[in-house]
């Protein structure tokens, strides 16, 4: 039997997959709906198109900013299952307060849902990545984030799709989208009711609730820890330019292809199934062995495919009138097929580039601070995917600049950070593997 399928079947990791997978699928659900009443007008607002998609990409990351230490320190005192089922009942309750912003209509209410929506992940992301040790075996490591990286794509890609055939074919009755969310958060729960309980390693902490001091210390302390916080930064910088792409496809595709919402979902989904791809194919080419031998290939992937993105872009024909939808997306010319392909290349990247990294942040990082490790991950991932609004809020809202050269910035920069990245974390690895040996 396949080892990954193996794994899947297993009381101690399937409960805590489907977990995360219909966490996943309810974010993005909510996300995508949320964009789409935004960019199409299905709920008046003030602001520009760009710059509320943005801030709406800041409010839903700002909470791993604030919050980030704390819910590590909750993850490793407090028993996991416990918390993530607490956790579940957390989500039914602001899909609720969800529904409410849909049905008035109101963006603030919205927009502060988006928030508590943030807030659950920053809460639940140190035990969905902490719990994976201990339920998995040192060799199973590398398929179990696999297939974690994988199952999230296909949550992502579900949600993309969902989201926006709920609210193309709802016609603005936002119903549908309100009874959509609130019953995946309610699966999520039930889901989370089979997770087996978990031995608590370290009941003594004292949790501080000052979150601005625990933020610096649970910095220090991974700082301390060299070839972890290298890892961290290179995770991070991953969120940092996934963002940068994400959030700008509805207004790529209104603005430069001139198509609809459903289009929207077409390249969230290649992105989505080329992420899935590419976590799998890391573990059957890379095998099961933590190791970084994957990461230069998804590193260079990121940078030629975001270059072969913009100049696709450069080619698609003017269009007038109205949206094109799929069917015609396919028959408009090669320029699309480009399109499509660079998308989908890029999520391959991303998954060679992201499933190492994620496997060596839980291998390396001690077992009573892994949670903190990974609410130290959050944190960085946080503040590298609220400069990434900023960032593209700047070039693209006040500097006015072409989508298509933020793109060629972004592939640039992530060069130049991978090239630094791996040239410290390859002698560092190689040591620590050696000690680990030994």
């Amino acid at each position: 039997m396949d080892k990954n399928q193996h794994i899947l079947s297993t009381r101690r990791f399937l409960p805590m997959f489907l977990t995360q997978f219909f966490g996943a699928l309810n974010d993005n659900v909510f996300k995508q709906s949320l964009l789409l009443v935004i960019t199409y007008g299905w709920i008046q607002h003030s602001g520009n198109v760009s710059t509320m998609n943005n801030l709406a990409a800041l409010l839903f990351i700002l909470p791993y900013f604030i919050f980030s230490a704390t819910a590590g320190q909750i993850a490793d005192k407090y028993e996991r299952s416990s918390l993530v089922r607490k956790i579940k009942v957390l989500e039914i309750i602001i899909m609720l307060i969800a529904t409410v912003g849909f049905l008035l209509g109101n963006i603030f209410i919205l927009l502060f849902a988006l928030f508590l929506m943030g807030t659950h992940s920053t809460f639940f992301g140190p035990i969905k990545y902490a719990i994976l040790p201990d339920i998995l075996k040192p060799q199973e490591l590398m398929s179990g984030n696999a297939l974690f990286q994988s199952g999230t794509s296909i949550a992502i890609l579900i949600g993309m799709i969902l989201g926006g055939a709920v609210i193309s074919s709802s016609q603005g009755n936002l119903w549908w989208i309100s009874l959509t969310v609130t019953m995946i958060a309610v699966i999520g729960y039930i889901c989370s009711t089979f997770v087996l309980k978990q031995n608590v390693t370290e009941n003594d902490i004292e949790i501080d609730w000052n979150f601005f001091r625990t933020s610096i210390q649970t910095i220090r302390y991974a700082n301390s820890l060299p070839l972890v916080f290298l890892v961290l930064l290179g995770n991070s910088w991953y969120w940092f330019y996934g963002a940068t792409y994400l959030t700008q496809i509805p207004q790529l595709t209104q603005q430069n292809l001139h198509a609809s919402e459903n289009v929207v979902s077409l390249l969230l989904t290649l992105f989505s199934v080329g992420i899935g791809v590419g976590s799998l194919l890391c573990r059957k080419v890379g095998g099961n062995e933590v190791n970084i031998r994957m990461v230069p290939f998804g590193a260079i992937g990121l940078t030629v495919f975001a270059l072969y993105l913009a100049a696709s872009l450069a080619f698609v024909p003017e269009r007038t009138g109205e949206l094109m939808n799929i069917a015609q997306m396919f028959t408009s010319g090669f320029a699309y097929y480009h399109v499509m392909i660079a998308v989908t290349l890029l999520g391959i990247s991303g998954g060679f580039y992201i499933v190492p990294l994620y496997a060596m942040m839980q291998a390396y990082a001690p077992r009573s601070h892994r949670a903190r490790v990974v609410a130290a991950n959050n944190i960085f991932n946080a503040i590298f995917m609220v400069s990434s609004a900023i960032f593209s809020i700047i070039i693209l809202s006040i500097l006015k600049i072409d989508i298509k050269i933020l793109f060629c910035i972004t592939a640039i920069l992530s060069a130049i950070f991978s090239f630094w990245l791996l040239a410290r974390l390859k002698p560092l690895a190689a040591t620590t593997q050696v000690s680990l040996e030994d």
